[in-house]
């Protein structure tokens, strides 16, 4: 096994109200480490020390569940393309390397501690409509439900979005757009999700306006730094239907809802 020696340079922060700083922590590490089980080492010595362990977000560590997102050397997850940190493994670094780590930084998404920053803005934009909640029957009546190949396939490269925020931390602007379009986009594909397409884009447009995240100006840096590759076309498409969405509310209701 090859070992080598790191230097890192870690965000330090004790709370949301509490000022930050970076602090410098050496580490040595076996290549095939990942890059979380090397942060383990690091805050093993640091407890062993009596010092606090740095604080970072972890679950599944097998890339699914998104919660490990960080900002590495300046880039979302790291320098490995369609890689969550905890799938990236220390051989993508060089002995003697220097590794900068930070949280994802916007606004909307407020530090906590450490690395760790809250999403829960994500949360308010799925439960803004990102759901079914008409009748579709029992599995076997879902499952009876004719759906185009292409169609099916779009709506399922859609739904591999795992909410990490590394579009949000990417895009210049700390855009959500990739994000919310990714929600909007497979239910908005599928037949069970026609009956609330109208209702559900406004909604969660709006809501994700409302969090704060800035606009989208094409800059694709989001698609970039997807670790499931989600593509911008989808925000294209939920431009189309929240266009679409706005026409009908406002020949329908004038300025109400709109009722599916």
């Amino acid at each position: 096994m090859s070992t080598m020696r790191l230097t890192l340079k870690v965000w330090r922060q004790a709370s949301p109200e509490a000022k930050g700083e970076f602090r410098t922590y050496p580490v040595e590490a076996d290549e095939h480490m990942s890059f979380l089980e090397m942060l383990d080492v690091v805050n093993e010595g640091l407890i062993a020390a009596g010092e606090e362990p740095i604080a970072f977000d972890h679950d599944c560590r097998e890339g699914i569940c998104g919660s490990c997102g960080m900002m590495i050397n300046g880039k979302a997850h790291g320098p490995r393309a369609a890689t969550t940190a905890c799938q990236l493994h220390m051989r993508s670094f060089k002995d003697g390397d220097h590794i900068l780590i930070e949280p994802f930084r916007a606004s909307a998404f407020p530090v906590i501690r450490d690395l760790v920053v809250d999403r829960s803005s994500f949360d308010r934009i799925i439960q803004a409509g990102g759901y079914v909640s008409v009748g579709t029957g029992a599995a076997p009546d879902g499952n009876a439900i004719l759906v185009p190949k292409e169609m099916a396939e779009r709506a399922m490269d859609a739904a591999q979005c795992i909410g990490c925020g590394a579009c949000v931390a990417a895009c210049p602007n700390a855009s959500a757009m990739l994000f919310t379009a990714a929600k909007v986009s497979h239910l908005a594909m599928l037949p069970q999700g026609q009956p609330e397409r109208h209702r559900r884009v406004l909604g969660m447009v709006e809501q994700m306006d409302s969090e704060g995240f800035g606009g989208c100006t094409n800059f694709a840096e989001c698609e970039a730094a997807c670790p499931k590759q989600i593509s911008i076309e989808n925000i294209a498409r939920m431009n189309r239907d929240f266009l679409k969405a706005s026409l009908r509310e406002r020949e329908e209701t004038g300025a109400g809802a709109v009722s599916n």
